[in-house]
């Protein structure tokens, strides 16, 4: 099987999917629904912000945490943009609709199919009113617009990053370029208010997808010339790209302050559900201490990092948690939380958090893969234990004594090794992956 037809293969899970009948806005109890607002960074470190007591003083983010619950062992589902986000809005592992890998023009990577059924549109259906604002990466062609996926307004780009003040050309509205002046991160935060206050009347979903941090590494205060292209010994210069990058994650920071604020002068903070992460780990300007690697890699720092779900009154605050926990969840946690049902037929990886974040219940046990075949294989999380199997070649770490990953312990637990082997041989035939199973074959743990 050729990759092409592999991703055509897994694109059509959804096809003929049925949609349910749309549910009423008021809970059972008769109150109102909750609103839910899903806050998503790009490329941010998991000790770029003050969740950890990070490098970056992020004081409104550190108030979220402080009022909310924290996740410790959060991870996305890829170390990479729109495997992720796809992960995220369908509640499924990537590869069941064929993005394993970032959109970009030198890839065949496919978007995001109008006939999945995503979290926008069963919330959509269930009478909500839905609305993305930045970031989308699932789709460029205007059939894969994120208003054919559940949203009744759009304003962003389709695109893995743009220029944060030139983006006229870029710029949706809807199914339409329409340009909007000023700094990306700041037009994301004023939508996203100016779409809070318009429906504080009646439940909303909002997802506010942000640019940073990711590159172009730009301010608020950059002007045109600052922006020109540097010579290639200046273009990735650290000394140069860090102090920007610190006041774009403040930038961040504040806006999503301005979210909180809006809320509570609405009067509605205690009917809204907020949820708080990175895309993934961050890129070398950022930190993932303490965890070994970053974007594109398999190690913890790629896809483990701070995690925030808020809603006061409703949520204990100030607690942490330790559950292994993932990006897919998020859609059964949702529809859980608000009372939509999911089509029976539609088969979910993820599990609702609901139980943990509501009533810090006991998280079930689970093995989470990470796959992003050809070019990482495949990563196995199964309690304390992490595999990463590669082309002929695999890692065992034990996270609870190794949370950094120096040590490869394979050689010392072959029973185990081969168990996990197992596992993500099986998963991988699963999730159809056969057309790179040549190229990761993994060793047989020594006995």
């Amino acid at each position: 099987m050729n990759r092409r037809k592999f991703i055509q293969t897994i694109g059509l899970g959804a096809a003929g999917l049925s949609l349910l009948p749309a549910a009423t806005l008021r809970a059972a109890n008769g109150k109102r629904k909750p609103n839910v607002i899903v806050i998503l960074a790009d490329d941010l470190g998991n000790a770029d912000t003050t969740i950890f007591d990070g490098w970056i003083k992020t004081p409104r983010i550190k108030r979220m945490s402080k009022e909310g619950l924290t996740f410790t062992d959060f991870h996305t589902n890829s170390s990479v943009c729109s495997p992720t986000r796809a992960a995220f809005l369908t509640g499924r592992y990537q590869q069941r609709v064929g993005i394993v890998d970032v959109m970009a023009r030198h890839l065949d990577t496919p978007s995001l199919s109008p006939k999945e059924l995503t979290l926008s549109r069963l919330m959509k259906q269930g009478g909500y009113r839905t609305a993305l604002f930045g970031k989308w990466h699932l789709g460029k062609e205007l059939e894969n617009n994120p208003i054919h996926h559940g949203f009744d307004e759009f304003r962003g780009y389709l695109d893995g990053c743009i220029d944060y003040h030139d983006h006229a050309k870029e710029w949706f509205n809807g199914l339409k370029i329409e340009p909007q002046k000023g700094y990306s991160t700041h037009l994301i935060t004023s939508n996203s208010v100016d779409f809070i206050k318009r429906n504080k009347d009646k439940p909303f979903f909002l997802y506010v997808a942000h640019e940073s941090v990711h590159l172009p590494f730009q301010t608020p205060a950059d002007t045109v010339a600052d922006r020109k292209p540097f010579p290639k010994s200046m273009r990735w210069n650290r000394d140069r790209i860090r102090p920007k990058y610190k006041i774009m994650v403040e930038e961040m920071d504040k806006g999503i302050g301005e979210i909180f604020d809006t809320l509570k002068k609405c009067d509605i903070e205690k009917d809204t559900f907020v949820f708080f992460f990175s895309d993934n780990g961050a890129t070398g300007f950022g930190s993932n201490a303490p965890y070994r690697g970053g974007k594109f890699s398999h190690y913890e720092g790629g896809h483990r990092g701070g995690a925030i779900a808020w809603m006061p009154g409703r949520i204990k605050p100030g607690t942490t948690t330790d559950a292994l926990t993932v990006g897919m969840d998020l859609l059964p946690t949702i529809t859980d939380l608000v009372g939509i049902k999911v089509p029976p037929s539609r088969k979910l990886d993820g599990t609702s958090m609901k139980d943990l974040i509501f009533n810090g219940a006991d998280f079930p046990d689970r093995k989470i893969f990470f796959g992003y075949e050809p070019k990482l294989g495949t990563a196995l999380r199964d309690g304390q234990w992490k595999m990463i199997a590669k082309k002929g070649k695999a890692q065992l770490y034990d996270l609870k004594t190794d949370i950094a990953e120096k040590n490869n312990i394979i050689d010392k637990h072959p029973k185990r090794a081969k168990e996990m082997q197992a596992a993500i041989e099986k998963w991988a035939a699963e999730m159809l992956i056969e057309v790179d199973a040549r190229r990761r074959k993994m060793p047989k743990p020594r006995k």
